[in-house]
């Protein structure tokens, strides 16, 4: 402010000059006078290449050619300001009231060169370098008598209007980093009282981007000098649109008061700032925010009661923005209702380019993921939402956190309601070098099949299930994050069905043609755990459980090949009437369109198996059938030789004991008869 300050200080002393001895004086000697004042007063050289010309009608005033403003000795060579006119016309009664009412303030082609350099100096500080010493008259006669100092009054300036006609403003600020090109700069001041209001209006071309200004406020003076007061501001730029109304100042630039905006294309608006980024998907855009402003002359900056939109997103909350630091730190506290984050043009999960354009790729998309927003910002940000729908699929009532450091970003899930169930955990996006992804998450009592139909578009899974995954993934697309994970993980799935085939019928029959609507495996429960790495899921203790059956499983899923190598493994078929057979079934190919098939070499080792027991059993019952025979065998020949014979009922064991009992005492009475 202090510039315009001096440029009308400048164009008022010319006038002056001109008038007051126009007719005295020749227009050169009248440029060197004006110009040597404004020098004095700020220390910068103003210089008039070219004509002055005084004016008499309708106002008094003069028109000055090929005028330029110096740079302090730091900024370098070249002008501050260079015009090729200015012309200036001011109210004679106003002045001889000792007044000044500019009339007109014209500027035609100026051209203005305004820096910051990096110790924060700027060249459109002009200070004034006028003495406040005043002179001392001394008198012929003696001392000179001090009289009482009176104060004089305050002189009253006003601008009708004042206009720069296709001018041009550079802005190079060496703290910031920026290069700002304002062409085909058109503008209008009007200042009727400088304690009262005044009005701006500025258009022109930003670094090629249209920019047009808008600007009221209820006291000229206040502005002027930096202090706070009431303004209005709309601000078109780059196809954004920003309103504001409250109370601000331009010492420090404090704020208070509402905002609006509305920005269609952020990349636009940062390339008229002289920035980079700004990349936003379109399904995020428009940009939008409605809240109470408040910017403390630190540069701190504080959105309460707000409105912020992003595409079809609409939130509500507070934020905390403080610009200071190198990354600008954000905190936000953040809730909304169902907010819908599905794009329109989404071809489902995994779907993407072969990267010539001509083949379509079944697998992960190749297409690089832009992940360079992680490191524009530092932040913590608690979010709240009622429900949330993505592509993948749609989530219930939401609490999360999201802590951005460095470009590594951690979002805490709270609470995600999710079919049925609840998801928790962690999932981190690390930019610093290179992408990566990872997580621990943990899911209790999700349905299962409109989780995995979403997901996957599998729908041969029903049932409640619980697990638990942690996982890491490496890669600038999807193909190479899908590839290259690795983690650990566990399932437990509660009562549910196999939709889609009858596994115990197939086992049961040897048949494939269990399969297909009105088909399915009903289990009580399946349970497992699994690792994975280089894309690849492994699993070697799957247990399902049914009332008819029993089940192992162990194999492979390619998670970036998405494919299946898995094999079933029947550990009990039980139905009374079927013959014990583990014949193994394998389900490989894509996951798109699996196979399922028997695995004939271990149906016939199972086969064998089954033969080898079964004459194994006829051996062990021959055996035992020509033990029975011997046995019954030799004690007959004992019973014969005995002379005794089995009475009803009696045991062998009993007969035989008699029969020697009676042996022997027979062969006793024999000797003593001879004795």
């Amino acid at each position: 402010m202090r510039l315009i300050k001096a440029l009308v200080a400048a164009a008022v002393m010319l006038v002056v000059l001109v008038v007051g001895v126009f007719i005295l004086m020749p227009t050169e000697r009248i440029a060197a006078i004006a110009t040597q004042q404004f020098e004095a007063s700020t220390g910068r050289s103003l210089s008039i290449g070219g004509s002055v010309r005084p004016s008499f009608y309708p106002v008094i005033g003069a028109r000055a050619l090929d005028v330029q403003l110096g740079n302090p000795d730091w900024a370098g060579e070249g002008p501050m300001l260079r015009a090729a006119e200015m012309d200036i016309g001011l109210n004679l009664a106003m002045l001889i009231r000792g007044d000044i009412q500019i009339e007109r303030v014209v500027l035609q082609s100026p051209q203005l060169h305004l820096r910051r350099d990096a110790d924060g100096r700027v060249n459109w500080d002009l200070g004034s370098r006028s003495s406040d010493t005043p002179s001392s008259d001394a008198g012929s006669g003696g001392d000179a008598i001090s009289e009482p100092a009176v104060a004089p009054r305050a002189r009253r300036i006003t601008l009708n209007e004042a206009e720069i006609r296709d001018g041009s403003l550079r802005f190079e600020d060496a703290i910031a980093g920026t290069d700002l090109e304002l062409e085909a700069l058109g503008a209008s001041l009007r200042i009727p009282d400088m304690a009262g209001p005044a009005d701006l209006v500025l258009s022109g071309r930003l670094n090629g981007q249209t920019v047009a200004l808008t600007l009221n406020t209820d006291s000229a003076e206040r502005m002027l000098e930096g202090r706070t007061t009431t303004v209005m501001l709309d601000l078109e730029a780059a196809g954004a649109q920003i309103a504001y109304a409250g109370r601000a100042g331009l010492d420090g630039l404090v704020a208070e008061g509402r905002v609006q905006a509305h920005v269609p294309q952020p990349r636009a608006l940062m390339r008229m700032l002289g920035q980079a980024g700004g990349e936003v998907a379109s399904d995020w855009l428009p940009l939008g925010v409605t809240a109470d402003l408040t910017r403390t002359a630190d540069g701190l900056i504080y959105l309460r009661d707000g409105q912020f939109r992003a595409g079809a997103m609409r939130l509500r909350g507070a934020a905390d923005l403080d610009p200071r630091t190198e990354r600008p730190g954000l905190t936000a506290q953040l809730a909304g209702d169902v907010v819908d984050l599905r794009s329109s043009g989404n071809g489902g999960s995994g779907s993407g380019g072969s990267g010539s354009g001509t083949t379509a790729d079944p697998g992960w998309s190749r297409e690089v993921i832009d992940a360079s927003a992680l490191g524009l910002i530092d932040a913590d940000i608690r979010l709240t939402l009622d429900g949330l729908r993505t592509d993948l699929t749609t989530l219930g009532r939401t609490d999360l956190s999201i802590a951005i450091d460095r470009a590594r970003a951690v979002t805490t899930l709270r609470e995600v309601a999710l079919f049925g169930g609840v998801m928790t955990g962690e999932f981190v996006m690390n930019n610093r070098s290179g992408l990566s992804v990872g997580g621990d998450l943990r899911l209790r009592d999700v349905d299962l099949l409109p989780l995995l139909t979403d997901l996957a578009d599998y729908r041969r899974l029903q049932g409640s299930a619980s697990a638990d995954l942690q996982f890491l993934g490496v890669g600038n697309t999807m193909h190479d994050i899908m590839n290259s994970l690795r983690g650990e993980g566990a399932l437990r799935f509660a009562q549910g069905e196999i939709i889609g085939f009858d596994l115990a019928g197939m086992l049961r029959n040897l048949d494939m043609s269990y399969m297909g609507e009105g088909n399915r495996t009903v289990y009580q429960s399946i349970n497992g755990t699994f690792s994975i790495a280089d894309g690849v899921l492994r699993n070697d203790d799957l247990r399902l459980d049914s009332s008819r059956l029993s089940v192992t499983g162990r194999g492979s899923v390619g998670l970036g090949a998405r494919t299946l190598d898995y094999r079933i493994v029947p550990a009990a078929l039980r139905d009374a009437e079927t013959e014990l057979l583990r014949v193994p079934l394998m389900i490989t190919g894509p996951w798109d369109a699996p196979r399922f098939r028997l695995d004939i070499e271990a149906m016939a080792q199972e086969r064998l198996r089954v033969e080898q027991e079964r004459l194994e059993e006829i051996a062990r019952e021959e055996a035992r059938r020509l033990e029975e025979r011997a046995r019954r065998e030799a004690e007959d020949q004992l019973q014969r030789r005995l002379g005794v014979e089995r009475e009803e009922g009696e045991r062998l064991e009993d007969s035989l004991r008699r029969g020697v009992e009676e042996e022997v005492g027979s062969r006793i009475r024999g000797l003593l008869g001879r004795n």
